[in-house]
């Protein structure tokens, strides 16, 4: 069973991308790691749009969940695990509707696993590298399951605003782990 079936197996809301790359399954899961492939100007560029109002009201002395904290970025989601060289997870939970995210704290898989979803949304996020000709096809999925139908009607119109930018931000990530797999490629 893979890790995304594993931790997220219901779900309402799915995405799905893929790109070829030429090298081998390790090391274009290996290349997800690091932060010059997971700190994409364009990807901060729209984070930032998203946080401006909250963090101006915090400025302005309104109240401001984000006032104290870094930008949402991936240290903010919880590894669920790697399978060899098929498959990397990871895994958020919160009220991504609410402008500070509403996230809830979860320090590890089996947190996540056994965390109560009423009145939140779990995400999961997975990496799956297949071999395909002389390399890999990596695909990212990304999967929601929103706990009762209070948390449901509030994602629903989230994820129709933030859908083509979280498609953006992961297309460009397979090209970041594809141009630094092939750098990693020795001549």
């Amino acid at each position: 069973m893979s890790l995304i079936d594993h931790y997220l197996p219901r779900y309402q809301f799915a995405e799905e991308h893929s790109r070829y790359i030429p090298a081998s399954q390790a090391r274009v899961l290996d290349v997800l790691g690091r932060p010059a492939v997971l700190n994409d100007p364009i990807a901060r560029g729209l984070i930032a749009l998203r946080e401006t109002p909250n963090r101006l009201a915090g400025r302005l002395g309104f109240a401001s969940g984000l006032k104290h904290r870094p930008s949402f970025s991936v240290a903010d989601f919880t590894p669920l695990g790697r399978d060899g060289d098929r498959e990397l997870a990871h895994g958020l939970a919160g009220r991504f509707w609410q402008s500070d995210y509403g996230l809830v704290d979860v320090r590890d898989a089996a947190a996540f696993q056994a965390l109560d979803p009423a009145g939140i949304a779990k995400l999961v996020m997975n990496f799956t590298a297949a071999p395909e000709g002389g390399g890999t096809r990596l695909t990212t999925r990304t999967r929601v399951w929103c706990g009762d139908d209070a948390a449901l009607r509030r994602f629903r119109p989230y994820w129709l605003l933030i859908r083509p930018a979280s498609g953006l931000i992961r297309r460009r990530l397979l090209k970041r782990a594809h141009d630094a797999a092939l750098r990693a490629v020795p001549s």
